[in-house]
């Protein structure tokens, strides 16, 4: 039997309370299986590397992700607790990050399949399309003390099949803004007294979504730069009757403000600019109404961006919350880029894309289970950090100064290794524990070859 390190096993058992009894123990050696496996992430290779490969009721272990009854939904919730807190301090904000991506699929029982512009391997001269499905994430963005970076930790993830699949089954089809919105407004219910913010693209700057969320959250999104903005409203006299104006006059736009030589530009230094070094940047604030006719009205503080240097496009940011710093927007939102460096982590070092099932229903809590496993690979990381067992794995021709992902699945895989004792004798039964160096060597070889 497959024998469980203790820290791992005291951080995942806050999940039994999903489980009957006899499922959980199943889902924890398909957890397992998934952190060691390389390659795809199918219940037969998770089983495989654990060595079950003679066991006849493999079906049991299928049965967890298509048809045992557990609620992927309150997992999330028990996830997010987790990684708020351990990584994240009653004083500051919490930040969120939300995106969507293509899981690339194939084959016809899968229905909520469909074809989607990938966003990845797209530019702005060549346009990718592919089979698939579509996932939106909700991501805490938080700084890794051992790892000095900002990390992207999945806890939520919800699909979000296409308009025809809804035709085709009857149902009301919900936008990707529809399905934002429900999920920030569950996440404004999960962490009702702490102060929350949400970074996305220009497909999360909506009216009707920043509507809806704005007293809950603050959100902080891409603007487009000929969006119409206008003045408070002028104040009217009691006695005047009629409706009152909800817009003043109309303000240039940002892309006017750009070409205007009269705009009056700040020179700041954005720390960490998407990861990278310093960078010397222009940025012009203010605040305005966002108004269309027929379409909610949204009061805004806008930002606008441009580099010096000219290498950079200039581009503007808007945030529901008046009173935040333009600093401050600018350095949450630019927080938003280690959301595509964890699906990208995702795919090479969890198997997205690689799985096999065919029901819905284990459709629906695969991927989902394969995003948190990279933020519960990330919490147990964080107990190894603190025992010092993270090593650095460096090559000749790839140099790193702090861990990353990689070696935090490098020391998980270590970590349940080092726990299992071995038959060394077939006649005497002999159960010892491997050699600790012959263990580590032989996973740094198995992480390298991923």
């Amino acid at each position: 039997m497959i024998a469980i390190p203790e820290e791992f096993s005291l951080q995942i058992s806050e999940f039994s309370c999903l489980f009957r009894k006899k499922v959980f123990e199943h889902a924890k050696i398909l957890l397992l299986g998934s952190i060691l496996v390389i390659g795809r992430r199918t219940v037969s290779s998770a089983l495989r590397v654990l060595g079950f490969s003679s066991e006849r009721r493999y079906h049991k272990y299928h049965r967890v992700l298509s048809l045992s009854k557990w609620s992927a939904y309150k997992a999330a919730r028990i996830l997010l607790l987790q990684l708020v807190q351990k990584f994240s301090s009653t004083a500051e904000p919490l930040i969120f990050g939300i995106d969507e991506t293509i899981e690339r699929r194939w084959g016809k029982k899968i229905s909520a399949r469909a074809i989607y512009r990938d966003s990845v391997r797209s530019s702005e001269s060549h346009t990718v399309k592919c089979s698939g499905l579509r996932w939106i994430c909700l991501m805490l963005l938080s700084p890794i003390s051992w790892a000095e970076r900002i990390w992207a930790l999945p806890f939520l993830t919800v699909l979000a099949p296409s308009e025809r699949y809804h035709e085709q089954n009857g149902k009301r089809h919900k936008k990707i803004t529809d399905w934002a919105r429900q999920m920030i407004l569950q996440l404004s219910r999960w962490l009702p007294n702490r102060k929350l913010i949400i970074v996305g693209d220009s497909a999360y700057a909506t009216y009707r979504l920043l509507d809806a969320v704005r007293q809950h959250v603050c959100v902080i999104a891409t603007l487009r730069l000929d969006a119409r903005l206008f003045d408070e409203p002028p104040v009217q006299p009691s006695s005047k009757r009629g409706p009152k104006p909800q817009i003043g006059q109309r303000q240039p736009t940002l892309l006017q403000r750009l070409k205007d030589t009269k705009t009056q530009w700040q020179k700041v230094v954005i720390p960490n600019w998407y990861g990278q070094i310093d960078k010397v940047m222009y940025i012009a604030t203010g605040t305005a109404r966002w108004y269309k006719s027929s379409e909610p009205l949204v009061p805004l503080r806008w930002v606008l961006l441009k580099d010096p240097e000219g290498k950079i496009e200039s581009r503007a940011l808007l945030c529901t919350d008046l009173e935040i710093d333009a600093i401050d927007v600018i350095n949450y939102f630019i927080r938003r880029w280690t959301v595509e460096v964890t699906f990208e982590e995702a795919r090479t070092h969890l198997g997205l894309e690689s799985q096999r099932q065919w029901s819905d229903l284990a459709i629906a809590r695969t991927t989902p289970v394969l995003m948190a496993l990279f933020s519960i690979i990330t919490l147990w990381a964080n107990q190894l950090n603190q025992q010092g067992l993270i090593n650095l794995q460096i090559s000749a021709w790839y140099q790193k100064s702090h861990p990353t992902f990689s070696d935090a699945i490098a020391a998980a895989r270590k970590q349940i290794w080092r726990n299992q004792k071995y038959l060394t004798s077939h006649f005497k039964g002999e159960v010892k524990y491997l050699n600790q160096p012959f263990v580590d060597h032989l996973i740094n070889l198995v992480s390298r070859a991923a």
